[in-house]
């Protein structure tokens, strides 16, 4: 299971701490799942979640300090009991130094924010969704042309490298040379990344590890791209019978999602850039509802009549 460290979130938001600083460093986040504690202040208890962080904002502090001083200090003193992992209140709303006081008699860590209540849980969602999503390393080099977010994969020393290269050449942006980490976001998205050590480097065989941004401007890298297509680069056999009319519909699939496959036989003469190019607009014209066989069999059928 993949945790959080509750510090990373209190770096990334640029979080103050106002309350249980001493239970900072042994706080983890396992749930990608934000609650917003409302009935709790009511006096209903029974179905607090315990795994989630609690987003304490305008509605809820309101509704609490208008609570006469003994109510508000018994409902905190059991919601506080019931042990949430953290607490973030929003809009740099006060609070009073009970609240402060009974957090900390019960090692509860409360944080907090001056970013409005929607737009912050927007965030932390985006966070945790990318931060805990499950992850799968291939081989391979990962790049964006045209927006569309590419696998390139092939056996040792067929020339991914450099294809990416001559993609970058051509204006497109690399993600990831030789390890690609995917990371499954929601039910169907996958992102394409890096794992930080390979970032920005490209590996050339003869040449060595150059670094892409360096040599082509900050334009030329992404840290990351949803993935689109996966293209697999194949020696080319004599014989051997290569789809040409685009019949041949397969898929990849990663982490459950099926990612559209593309077989690209490789010899002397084939500039595999361009043809890379042409995948990536066809993708985009096909998920605007036009397909090429379509149209040419549409044309076949009007020329026989």
């Amino acid at each position: 299971m993949k945790v959080i460290d509750l510090n990373k979130l209190i770096i990334n938001f640029n979080l103050e701490v106002i309350a249980g600083e001493k239970g900072v460093a042994n706080q983890s986040i396992t749930s990608e799942e934000i609650y917003r504690p409302g009935l709790e202040f009511t006096g209903f208890y029974d179905f607090l979640p315990k795994d989630r962080i609690h987003i304490l904002g305008k509605q809820e502090m309101t509704y609490l300090l208008s609570l006469k001083v003994n109510d508000q200090q018994e409902r905190l003193n059991k919601y506080f009991e019931l042990n949430p992992p953290c607490v973030i209140i929003t809009r740099n709303l006060p609070v009073t130094d009970f609240f402060i006081r009974a957090a900390n008699e019960h090692n509860i860590t409360v944080l907090r924010t001056k970013e409005i209540t929607t737009n912050f849980i927007t965030a932390l969602y985006s966070f945790f969704q990318k931060e805990l999503a499950i992850e799968q390393a291939i081989h391979g080099v990962c790049v964006n042309v045209f927006g569309v977010g590419i696998i390139i994969r092939g056996e040792s020393g067929i020339g991914k490298s450099e294809v990416a290269l001559s993609l970058i050449e051509r204006g497109h942006r690399l993600v990831s040379d030789d390890l690609i980490v995917l990371r499954k976001i929601g039910p169907t998205a996958l992102i394409g990344t890096h794992n930080g050590m390979n970032h920005e480097f490209l590996s050339l065989r003869g040449i060595g590890f150059v670094n892409v941004p360096r040599l082509y401007g900050a334009g030329s890298i992404q840290s990351e791209t949803k993935i689109n297509l996966d293209i697999c680069l194949l020696p080319w056999e004599k014989g051997t019978y290569y789809d040409a009319v685009g019949l041949d519909e397969r898929s990849s699939n990663y982490l459950g999602t099926n990612i559209p496959l593309i077989e690209l036989p490789i010899r002397p003469g084939r500039d595999i850039g361009s043809l890379i190019e042409v995948a990536a607009k066809n993708w985009r014209l096909q998920q605007q509802g036009y397909n090429a066989l379509e149209d040419f069999y549409k044309r076949f059928d009007e020329e026989k009549k």
